[in-house]
C-alpha cells in the first residue's frame, strides 16, 4: 500500500504480533524484495512494517521510492 526507504504499509491475510519480527518477501517495479521488519502498526488487515536495519536497505526499495516520489510530484504539477 505505501513504501518508504523506512517501512512499509501492507494488507495480510495472516495474522501477525506488534513487535513482533517478520520476513517480508515482495515484488516491486524494479524487482523482488526479500528483508526483515517489526511490525509497528496494526489495523485490522492493514499492518506498518519497519525495516529491521534500514541502512541496508535494498535499492530497489530506493530506486522506487525515488521513482514514487517524482511520479508524484509531476501529477500533482498537473493538477494546480
Amino acid at each position: 500500500m505505501d513504501i518508504s526507504e523506512s517501512g512499509v504499509a501492507a494488507m495480510l491475510t495472516i495474522e501477525a504480533s506488534l513487535g513482533e519480527i517478520v520476513e517480508l518477501s515482495f515484488t516491486l517495479p524494479d524487482g523482488p524484495v526479500r528483508l526483515f521488519a517489526t511490525v509497528r502498526q496494526k489495523n485490522a488487515f492493514r499492518y506498518g512494517f519497519e525495516f529491521v536495519d534500514p541502512n541496508t536497505v535494498n535499492e530497489t526499495i530506493r530506486r522506487t521510492c525515488r521513482d514514487l516520489a517524482v511520479d508524484e510530484h509531476l501529477f500533482a504539477g498537473l493538477h494546480t
